[in-house]
């Protein structure tokens, strides 16, 4: 791991990344977000709905990987990363979720990112 990433540990910090720049694949969503000078951070975030905690932490240490592999060189300076999981990056291809994170962060780099999304409505819950 490289000393100059750090981890993202407060709510605000996750909430705060959630109104950056946002870039969907199929296996994840890559949040960035400007923080003010702290350097290089990153987060994970994979739900209860991707599956049991034996499937959420395999995620997590697949992410945590891809993300010390790839934030030293081609992470944005100054921002903060969260990585969420999506239920198509449980068992995807290590080296394809490689490329997607490396092609993710560039079209984050180049201030890209994709259509934000629609507020949901609420709903009502049915019995």
């Amino acid at each position: 791991m490289d000393p100059s990433l750090s981890v993202i540990r407060k709510r605000g910090d996750f909430l705060a990344a959630n109104r950056g720049l946002r870039v969907a694949r199929p296996g994840f969503v890559l949040l960035a977000h400007p923080n003010d000078g702290r350097g290089k951070r990153y987060g994970i975030t994979v739900t209860k709905k991707i599956g049991n905690a034996v499937v959420r932490n395999r995620m997590k240490r697949r992410f945590r990987e891809l993300l010390w592999d790839a934030l030293p060189d081609s992470g944005l300076p100054d921002h903060d990363h969260v990585l969420i999981g999506r239920a198509g990056g449980v068992e995807r291809d290590f080296a394809k979720l490689r490329d997607e994170l490396a092609a993710a962060l560039d079209r984050a780099a180049q201030g890209k990112g994709d259509r934000a999304r629609s507020p949901r409505a609420h709903r009502s819950r049915r019995a």
